[in-house]
């Protein structure tokens, strides 16, 4: 980017953040899922009996009648057409991460006439390529075929784009053979498991059966950057993070930009945002700056984890649409630019029965044995299976992120606050027999009216936070679909659920209270060790982990390896959430994105450094030599000394950038731990390099630049 250009650019955009009138939305909720068939939808256009039955799968999950399909394919049908649809999709979420969908119209010819139609079949089951997707083994070159199969239980949506619309049906992704090939289908699997083991655990407690619902609240943060500079980042285009840039003077050490006004463009952008999303019925609650400068966050309100979890991934494609409808580009690479914070995907997980959340200790949670039961499984089950809950996380962006003093480390860990831990450590030496109260926080302002103190605080810090009536995971990163974590969550709870189960199913009614304590006091004894209410920043904390025995998976391959260890496969097979085959098939799709993203990584800064720093270090070192001789051949000492520093650094840097580009060069022909310590060098000498060549040199927009003009 020339001087001028970029002049240019800046120079637009900051017109740009200044001339958008502010966006004054209507006060009106009536268009909230407009663009969804949901329960009004369906008991309009369907027929009663029809609509009954489909509201009983999706809310009760009852078996889903196929008979139904032809009904509700022709009411779907008729209320897209009704709202300009003119094309359907089966909507899923293959191993790469991302959504999937092939478009069909509704058009089918009648000689020279055509008509629209959608049968059951078409609803019910889809047929993409299989083999064109990462399958892990699970399906070869020559073996194609694959299903998609509608999941009633999240409803169809309509996708507006430009002049046309598209019906899309959620769908689970299978081979040939039955594999599941997606994200979504264990998840569903993995619901199943968790909700059998809360009805045996209240069974137990002789309470009445009642739906059993698992909630997430996903917690989305991203950054946004002008497009103009956007375009002119050969890194950002092909990996999603800059694989160079000084960290500017000033970034996020001031803390200003956390919870700070909200830059008008900015404001707009998310006002359409949640304008789309509300269309969609995705509940967008909560819109704020997050720390680091051009970094912000949306949470949502909770609901059924499954839909949740497609709500996630159909809000970010959301996001970066609006963004690029605002001149904007919305990054959710878990760390786009390095020294200041990256971005996460915080999973807030909970479990109700009925209406009661049996994570809400209430005001004496000491006295509520089924919360402390809950408590003492999920405790029991992410000491047993916090290195599966770790690769669950694991991903190249996260690398970055994981530990780096804005997120959590790579050890899990659970936080529960004094007033349940004083609980757990009273169960621990015979029974709780008083409660810590949390009480009314006054803070010495008379105008002001005392505070509800909560039962605990809150640590940023902790993988795995108790933060009222839920837990929040916090490893999750921006870009990941929160179906893994949860996958894992729900059988591993469940898991631990049925253990308990089946000691206290053998008790009697005279002596369950005190087999159960009992119960619990040996969970607590076996497995507080996860349990961790300091830093965990700290390096004391990390030696601390390694005596308690939690293990510590720095990178992805380290991660992913729990995968396939024997403990865990013999978990997933048991209840049948993921077969042998499939978690291999898993593990192998995993390694095969990060080795292939770490090297399209390393090529990009091989190809930036030689055809772009290069040359600008190179016109630099030619301009200083260049007024150095000039002064020498006009006799002029002034100066001299400065210039012939200035081409000694120059010239030293040249000759360091040119070695460590061949470094890089010889280290792509080998694996990824040669890879990225021959990065991790070249940017050292690359981001030097930025802070002592000229402004009009340097062909990169830079740090100060892109997080603060936009």
């Amino acid at each position: 980017m020339s001087t001028n250009n970029r002049v240019k650019a800046i120079n637009t955009i900051a017109a740009n953040s200044t001339s958008h009138s502010p966006v004054i939305a209507p006060a009106k909720t009536d268009f909230y899922g407009e663009d969804v068939f949901n329960t009004a939808v369906m008991r309009q256009y369907l027929p009663k009996s029809a609509a009954e039955k489909l509201l009983a799968t999706i809310n009760d999950k009852t078996p889903f009648d196929s008979e139904l399909a032809a009904d509700v394919a022709h009411g779907m049908k008729q209320w897209a057409l009704d709202r300009g649809v003119t094309h359907f999709t089966h909507w899923f979420q293959p191993l790469t991460g991302a959504t999937a969908e092939k478009h069909d119209s509704f058009l089918d010819p009648e000689g020279d006439k055509a008509i629209m139609s959608f049968s059951g079949k078409n609803l019910i089951v889809g047929e993409p390529d299989a083999s064109s997707f990462p399958s892990g083994g699970l399906r070869c070159t020559f073996e194609a075929r694959g299903y998609t199969a509608w999941d009633p239980t999240s409803p169809a949506f309509i996708k507006r784009h430009g002049s046309g619309a598209t019906l899309c049906i959620p769908t689970a992704f299978c081979s040939y053979t039955g594999e599941a090939l997606d994200k979504k289908t264990p998840l569903l699997r993995s619901m199943q498991v968790v909700s059998s083991a809360v009805k045996r655990m209240l069974k137990c407690f002789d309470q009445e059966e009642a739906n059993v619902n698992i909630t997430l609240g996903a917690e989305q943060e991203y950054f946004l950057i002008d497009k103009n500079f956007y375009l002119h980042r050969p890194d950002l285009l092909q990996t999603g993070r800059t694989v160079f840039g000084a960290t500017p003077p000033k970034h996020q050490q001031l803390d200003d930009h956390y919870f700070g006004a909200i830059k008008m463009r900015v404001l707009n952008f998310m006002a359409e945002v949640e304008t789309e999303l509300w269309k969609l019925g995705i509940p967008a609650k909560t819109r704020h700056n997050e720390v680091a400068p051009a970094q912000f966050e949306f949470a949502p309100m909770f609901e059924d984890v499954n839909l949740a979890v497609d709500h996630n991934m159909l809000a970010m494609e959301v996001l970066r649409q609006v963004a690029d409808r605002h001149g904007l580009v919305c990054l959710m690479h878990e760390k786009p630019f390095a020294g200041i914070n990256g971005s996460g995907k915080h999973n807030n997980w909970s479990v109700c029965c009925g209406n009661t959340n049996l994570l809400d200790p209430g005001s004496d949670p000491h006295q509520n044995a089924i919360f402390l039961t809950t408590l003492c499984a999920i405790i029991q089950a992410i000491d047993t299976h916090g290195d599966l809950l770790r690769s669950t996380v694991a991903n190249i962006g996260n690398d970055h992120r994981l530990g780096a003093n804005e997120a959590p480390p790579a050890i899990i860990s659970i936080f529960l606050g004094e007033q349940l831990t004083d609980v757990i450590e009273q169960i621990e030496k015979g029974g709780a027999t008083s409660s810590r109260q949390a009480g009314h926080m006054r803070i010495g302002v008379d105008t002001l009216p005392p505070l509800p103190r909560d039962a605990t605080d809150r640590n940023r810090t902790s993988p795995f936070a108790f933060t009222g009536n839920k837990f929040e995971f916090r490893a999750p990163g921006s870009s990941q679909s929160c179906a893994g974590p949860n996958t894992v969550l729900n059988t591993i709870i469940g898991e631990a659920l049925d253990s308990i189960c089946e000691k206290l199913e053998k008790c009697t009614a005279k002596n369950f209270n005190a087999e159960l304590q009992k119960i619990l006091r040996g969970i607590i004894k076996k497995h507080k060790r996860i349990i961790f209410n300091g830093d965990n920043y700290a390096a004391e904390w990390r030696e601390e982990a390694a005596k308690r025995g939690l293990p510590n998976a720095a990178s992805t391959p380290e991660a992913i390896k729990a995968i396939t260890a024997a403990k865990n496969i013999a978990l997933f097979e048991k209840y049948n959430v993921l077969t042998k085959k499939e978690l291999y098939s898993r593990y192998e799709v995993f390694l095969e994105e990060y080795e292939g993203k770490v090297r399209i990584e390393g090529e990009i800064a091989l190809e930036i450094a030689r055809s772009m720093i290069l040359p600008a270090v190179t016109e630099e070192y030619k301009q200083t030599v260049s007024a150095l001789t000039e002064a020498k051949a006009a006799e002029i000492s002034a100066g001299t000394k400065g210039l012939t520093k200035k081409a000694e650094v120059t010239g030293k840097g040249l000759d360091k950038l040119v070695a460590k580009t061949s470094e890089l060069a010889s280290a792509l022909d080998n694996s990824p731990e040669k890879i990225i310590p021959a990065m991790y060098s070249l940017r050292q000498i690359v981001d030097e390099l930025e802070l002592v060549t000229a402004d009009k040199n340097w062909p990169l927009p830079k740090y100060r630049e892109m997080l603060f003009v936009y």
